[in-house]
């Protein structure tokens, strides 16, 4: 899993709050999870962060 020190804290927040995602992204490889983390270093708000993670894995 990637170091703790790359994860933004609303994301490792939102993961913290959602067991199941959590545990799908720590299931993925180092390089799909750094995709996930890049992106989550674009949002800005509470509530977009929020979605962003609830909605990581909708389509599997």
């Amino acid at each position: 899993m990637i170091d703790n020190n790359e994860l933004p804290l609303g994301f490792t927040m939102e993961l913290a709050q959602h067991s199941d995602i959590l545990n799908q992204f720590a299931r993925l490889s180092k390089e799909e999870q750094a995709s996930i983390v890049s992106g989550a270093k674009q949002v800005r708000s509470r509530g977009e962060m929020r979605s962003y993670v609830e909605n990581l894995f909708k389509d599997c």
